[in-house]
């Protein structure tokens, strides 16, 4: 089998920082068994063959922290020396990054020197894996593309678009925590046109199914379980519900293999060449007994923002919604933080589905992009008490005000205003409330260090 010849960076005090701002208890599983989502990455986001990881470097800060709340409610800080063995067990070679100043390491440094005394290493390394959020390496992934090397990029937070514009592939936060859940990283809905299964099979129909051996069986039970609930469909089935119910099915073999190194599990159907089959984004039927049918919500027709908004998204991937939609989403968080135990992957699907039924066609992607935000911006959903639909408008439009400042956006105080309306946040008459400067919250963890805003430290 073929192997795509991979080296991995990893700055942990930006990812794990990042992930726990998000989730304190992925944040832990991420740290504690790194073996197992380095497995599953060998596999995920990858459409050629599976990953060799040639080299595994971790970069480390041994006296980081953060603030960690215990089961019982008591709050310690958490080292992340503690981790280090962890990841010396996985096979990565652990380098110690103290701080050099109050607020940074050398981590994105050496994590640069490194990478470019890679490229004349006698060995040749087919692509290059730089999990971190922090933009000051875009020019070391410039440099990887004028070498003509793979680049894919892993970040909990939503790094500058100058970043992640030039990789070849991105892993955000959403993806990463589904990576180290065991679950899969295909969870993106926001594809404008239906996929149809002419289209996939143009694509992977002479493809010979190329399957592990300690796979196959799994794979078997697979087409057996598909075929069946195919066969046994009496309208269109949806692609989500029926992915869901064959990976409780199967285990944890899904996840280990990536759909048995499909990639996704539209690739994975396909490959079963079952008898009139179509699929739309997020369907699938037999085209001899079923009527098509479209997902509710179709996408919409290009918003028009006003001018100022434009240019927000524009540079930050702002969710381009109607200004109605932005209180229903916090609204949605709101209401999923109170009745439910965090989890990101359950929070975008459940959102989602809360807001469709309102006759909101709102994408995962557009809630998780709210999610980070928010926890970004001081007010993580994880937060107990949980934190309103206010607090959760006022924490993202800080953190997006913020982005804005970060990224040299240059806004007058009308135009601040214009942006704050459209996002639902309240007009103020004076200085804003909270402790940012636009009117955040500070709720929440925190972690021992600075760095850019709206994105975790390095």
């Amino acid at each position: 089998m073929n192997y795509v010849r991979t080296a991995l960076y990893l700055d942990f005090d930006n990812v794990f920082s990042g992930l726990h701002k998000l989730d304190p208890e992925v944040a832990v599983e991420f740290a504690s068994n790194p073996g197992a989502w380095v497995r599953r990455l060998s596999t995920a986001a990858t459409t050629d063959a599976p990953r060799r990881w040639l080299l595994l470097r971790c970069y480390l800060n041994p006296a980081g922290w953060v603030y960690h709340t215990d089961a019982a409610g008591e709050q310690s800080r958490l080292y992340f020396s503690k981790f280090r063995p962890w990841f010396v067990r996985a096979g990565f070679d652990v380098i110690d990054c103290p701080r050099y100043n109050g607020t940074k390491n050398a981590a994105d440094i050496r994590i640069v020197v490194d990478a470019v005394d890679a490229l004349s290493a006698d060995t040749r390394y087919d692509e290059f894996v730089v999990a971190s959020g922090d933009s000051d390496m875009t020019p070391l992934l410039q440099r990887l593309r004028r070498s003509d090397r793979r680049t894919t990029i892993v970040s909990p937070a939503d790094a500058a678009e100058a970043f992640t514009a030039i990789a070849d592939r991105v892993l955000d936060s959403q993806q990463l925590l589904a990576l180290v859940q065991g679950e899969p990283v295909d969870v993106d809905d926001d594809i404008d046109s239906d996929i149809e299964a002419d289209a996939v099979d143009a694509e992977f129909g002479d493809r010979v199914v190329d399957v592990a051996s300690d796979q196959s069986e799994a794979y078997e039970a697979f087409r057996s379980a598909t075929t069946r609930e195919y066969q046994a469909a009496s309208e269109p089935m949806n692609m989500a519900a029926l992915a869901l119910r064959l990976r409780t099915q199967l285990g944890q073999a899904v996840a280990d293999s990536n759909w048995f190194g499909f990639g996704t599990f539209a690739r994975a159907v396909a490959s079963l060449k079952l008898p009139n089959l179509q699929m739309s984004q997020h369907y699938l039927w037999d085209d001899s007994r079923h009527s098509a049918r479209e997902a509710p919500g179709a996408t919409p027709s290009r918003i028009v923002l006003p001018e100022p908004v434009e240019r927000v998204a524009s540079q930050l991937d702002l969710p381009r919604l109607p200004e109605a939609e932005w209180p229903a989403i916090y609204q949605a968080l709101a209401d999923y933080a109170r009745s439910h135990r965090f989890n990101l992957t359950e929070c975008t699907g459940w959102c989602r589905d809360q807001l469709r039924d309102q006759g909101l066609p709102v994408s995962r992607n557009a809630v998780a992009f709210v999610v980070r935000g928010t926890s970004f911006g001081g007010c993580p959903l994880h937060r107990q008490p949980p934190p309103t639909a206010e607090e959760i408008c006022a924490a993202f439009v800080s953190n997006v005000l913020d982005r804005t400042d970060a990224a040299e956006i240059t806004l007058s105080e009308d135009e601040i205003r214009t942006v704050r309306a459209w996002l639902g946040a309240p007009q103020h008459d004076g200085a804003p409330d909270g402790n940012s400067p636009h009117g955040g919250s500070s709720h929440g963890d925190s972690s021992h260090g600075g760095g850019e805003p709206g994105l975790p430290t390095g």
